[in-house]
């Protein structure tokens, strides 16, 4: 018999036949041998999520750490833990912007963040350009010329002997592996340990310095700081605190200054605080505008900070009620600030995109110190004041007034901070210049 036999009701079909069979049983035919197959689909399928599900995994993580809410969760509980260490005895020896800067660089690169947010950004932008004024609106350059004596002149040694180790560290080591980045990078580097983070940022903007660059340069520094504060606390421990006589008058001279370092600064009032941040953000305004004019829409930092420290220095009367609160809100910007420095510094990043930072920022830092300390004691000054002006240097008025606390030497809290706040107030403008007239042709 000729044909083929039909599952149909067992009736032998014709070929004929069984090629018109209904659309129906077609379906049914094959919805059959799909059946049949598919223990061997499904454990293919599954083989390819178990291989799927490593990546997906990753994904998810990488989703998690970009979170604008985790991001920022992680950057104001790493900038209060900095305040909060400077209540311990290794937080005093670290200081507290410190400790925040590594508590960021420790989220961001065991994943936690991410070191590419965009939220760091928004804080380099806007909220530690507002903190600029906040902190400079005390910066009474009449003030810091009278009352700092001695830890003044010791302050400038530093910031030449910076510039001096920045010279040495790129004709050792040019940088030529970051390109046109190179000699950018030790621009806002030099700034950096003349007055602090602040002037890194404020260089960096100025002279268009890409982020990666600029990220590698803060974490690269940062990590090498944490080596010379505690090498500084090192060279400071045989040096006691102030005697009663001292620490007595050193009260009663800085009764009305209201200026303390980071968590005692005097408490924020709701009124003061307010007009204090208009304030800042009007100067900001103002410097932007400032900076287009110029033809340097990157200049906001460095124009803002001249258009505060005039106004400190010309109405210094109208500004005093606000400092106080100013002060304790650049506070805690600045630690937020320092977070996001560290969050942005990936290792791997500074190691692919130029692992000789380490050693330049080593070499710069430690000329800076080696000179300091030398040519001080050469001019009869006490280590004291050469440790804390070095600081102020490296760290900014807030980690060499924390200093001067930690060691129980009151009466150089104020000179410290001052110090520092000069130091704010000229390095971005000492680096740029320097920068683009020598730097960039060695």
């Amino acid at each position: 018999m000729t044909g083929s036999i039909c599952m149909h009701g067992m009736l032998p079909c014709s070929a004929p036949y069984a090629r018109t069979l209904s659309p129906a049983l077609q379906s049914s035919k094959s919805s059959t041998l799909v059946t049949r197959s598919e223990p061997h689909r499904v454990a293919s399928k599954r083989r390819g999520t178990a291989r799927a599900r490593p990546v997906q995994v990753c994904a998810a993580l990488s989703v998690a750490a970009s979170s604008p809410w985790r991001v920022w969760a992680c950057l104001t509980c790493a900038g209060a833990a900095g305040l909060w260490s400077e209540k311990t005895k290794w937080g005093k020896e670290l200081s507290g912007p410190l400790v925040s800067t590594l508590a960021g660089l420790v989220l961001s690169n065991l994943g936690l963040i991410s070191p590419t947010a965009i939220e760091y950004s928004i804080v380099n932008r806007y909220l530690l350009t507002m903190a600029v004024p906040l902190l400079l609106l005390s910066a009474d350059l009449r003030r810091v010329f009278k009352d700092t004596g001695r830890l003044l002149v010791a302050f400038l040694i530093g910031s030449v002997a910076t510039v001096a180790g920045t010279l040495v560290a790129i004709k050792l080591l040019p940088l030529t592996d970051m390109g046109v980045d190179g000699w950018k990078v030790a621009s806002a580097l030099m700034a950096r340990h003349i007055g602090g983070a602040v002037n890194y940022v404020g260089v960096a903007e100025t002279l268009s310095i890409t982020p990666s660059a600029q990220a590698a340069g803060l974490a690269a520094d940062s990590l090498i700081c944490a080596f010379y504060f505690a090498g500084i606390f090192k060279l400071a421990s045989s040096i006691g605190p102030d005697d009663a006589s001292t620490t007595e008058a050193a009260v009663a001279a800085q009764a009305g200054a209201k200026s303390k370092p980071q968590q005692e600064t005097g408490g924020i009032q709701v009124l003061e605080g307010a007009t204090a941040v208009g304030l800042a953000c009007l100067i900001c305004q103002l410097g932007s505008l400032g900076a287009k004019g110029l033809g340097l829409p990157g200049a906001v930092i460095p124009v803002v900070t001249g258009i505060t420290v005039a106004l400190a220095t010309i109405v210094p009367g109208v500004l005093k009620p606000l400092v106080p609160s100013a002060e304790g809100i650049a506070a805690i910007l600045m630690q937020i600030f320092f977070a996001a420095v560290g969050a942005a510094g990936s290792i791997r990043i500074v190691m692919h995109t130029a692992p000789s930072l380490f050693l330049f920022s080593t070499i710069q830092i430690s000329i800076h110190l080696a000179i300091t300390l030398g040519v001080g004691k050469l001019f009869g000054f006490q280590r004291r004041d050469l440790l804390l002006a070095s600081n102020a240097n490296v760290g900014g008025p807030t980690t060499a007034a924390g200093m001067a606390a930690a060691k129980g030497w009151k009466s150089s809290i104020v000179p410290s901070l001052l110090v520092g706040t000069l130091g704010y107030a000229i390095a971005t403008f000492l680096a740029v210049g320097l920068g683009s007239s020598v730097l960039q042709h060695m």
